[in-house]
């Protein structure tokens, strides 16, 4: 198993979404961060066992993130 980044943004009407810049095209949304981080966890594995499936390489993470104070 492995640590992908997954970035979490609250949308103006409250609404969450989800997204990792290392795996391309899955997204998340959802009600709360509690259920868009469930939903992201879900959409990420349903997405690796489909490339596995598929005999496609698994993309590595390779994205960091970090906060600078301003």
């Amino acid at each position: 198993m492995k640590d992908y980044l997954v970035i979490y943004e609250q949308g103006p009407d409250g609404a969450w979404g989800a997204h990792s810049p290392d795996i391309e095209g899955v997204y998340a949304l959802g009600a709360s961060r509690a259920e868009v981080e469930r939903r992201m966890a879900e959409a990420l594995a349903a997405h690796l066992a489909h490339l596995r499936a598929r005999g496609e390489s698994v993309p590595e993470p390779h994205t960091e993130a970090g906060r600078v104070a301003a």
